[in-house]
């Protein structure tokens, strides 16, 4: 008999795109997300290359364009705001191949778009999964107990279904010895086309325009012991880095000691040697990431899509649709974790000689990729 049912745990990005997809195939899928609202803070993202067409097939691409941020440079300025050197942000002029919107818009109409056939339990999350040869028996947090043919585990790098059905974090997951933390701030941007960065060893200030709602990123070096789940935590890290720090540090760390919504995370290495285990599988940043860098969104999207269409590939038989899915997918992923590197030597130089020869580098490329 056939497989039918699915849980989708995590309503982001890559959990929204696959149950849209599987609902439109025929399949009853569940959604069970632990946020019952979408975060304002955060960097935006990009949707571009394969994701696209995705996107496109989706009906939602018109509006991803009408939400573009409009950023196309980012500007590398001293402690007194003058510039440095720059560097194109999109890979491609024409904003028909590109946008770059905020996270939670993305989200949002990805999401809109699995309600239409798919059920949502909003404000929980998978405590417990116990499964045998016909299924999963799933245990929730505030729901009584479901079973299900398959799950799926797309709920981020410190994923729940990854430790209940594949083992610890520590096994799948290491520090990339880097930090990142965001927040809003009502500062206006002379130029909402512009993201500006000021850096100092080993970290870097930014302010992005993001379409009007312009926000501060503080991104850092340092191998420091941090629990995710302690919000303080990150806080106090923020606020013993870039204590005395030039440009607009001051006004950054004033808005973020008063936020009540803001972001902080330790840029983590996910890698699972296998992305599915009898009948759950991983999805997204919870089976393959380097957070922050690698285009983690575009990939999402296309994961989702090509896991959807490797089930519909092989109905009745998890086991080949999984593997299909992940063959594919890891091909796909894996140039995008070679390159997250350079991008981080690029954004946050570990010496103040590093930061000379970057904008030095930049400076000597032709002009027509600084704009």
């Amino acid at each position: 008999m056939a497989d039918n049912s699915v849980l989708v745990s995590g309503g982001g990005i890559a959990g929204s795109t696959v149950a849209y997809w599987l609902a439109r195939a025929g399949w009853s899928v569940t959604i069970v997300e632990r946020s019952a609202g979408a975060r304002s803070s955060g960097n935006p993202v990009d949707v571009r290359g394969s994701a696209v067409a995705v996107v496109q097939e989706m009906g939602i691409w018109p509006h991803l364009q009408e939400t573009d941020t409009g950023v196309k440079r980012l500007v590398f300025v001293d402690a007194g705001g003058r510039p440095l050197a720059s560097i194109r942000t999109q890979k491609r002029r024409d904003r028909h191949e590109e946008v770059e919107v905020a996270r939670s818009e993305l989200v949002t109409l990805l999401l809109g778009k699995a309600r239409e056939n798919s059920h949502l339990i909003l404000d929980d999350s998978v405590t417990g999964l116990n499964q045998d040869g016909a299924g999963i028996d799933v245990e929730f947090q505030r729901n009584p107990p479901r079973r299900f043919d398959l799950v799926i585990g797309a709920d981020g790098i410190h994923s729940t279904v990854r430790a209940l059905a594949f083992g610890p974090d520590e096994r799948y997951s290491r520090p990339f010895g880097m930090f990142v933390g965001t927040v809003r701030s009502p500062m206006p941007v002379e130029d909402p086309r512009t993201v500006l960065m000021y850096n100092e060893p080993g970290t870097s200030l930014t302010i992005h325009p993001a379409g009007g709602n312009p926000g501060f990123a503080f991104i850092f070096r340092g191998q420091h012991a941090f629990d995710y789940r302690d919000p303080d935590q990150g806080g106090r890290l923020v606020d013993s880095i870039y204590g005395g720090g030039g440009w607009l540090t001051k006004h950054a760390l004033k808005q973020w000691d008063a936020a009540d919504d803001r972001y902080f995370d330790a840029v983590t290495r996910v890698e699972v040697p296998h992305w599915s285990a009898g009948r759950a599988v991983l999805l997204g940043d919870a089976a393959s990431c380097l957070s922050l860098f690698g285009e983690g969104s575009s990939s999402a999207i296309v994961g989702a899509k090509t896991l959807a269409e490797a089930m519909g590939t092989h109905p009745g038989n998890h086991t080949a649709a999984f593997a299909d899915y992940e063959h594919a997918h890891r091909k796909y992923v894996r140039p995008l974790l070679r390159g997250a590197g350079i991008a981080s030597r690029l954004l946050v130089p570990k010496t103040r000689s590093g930061i000379t020869v970057r904008n030095a580098a930049l400076n000597a490329l032709p002009f027509r990729n600084q704009q």
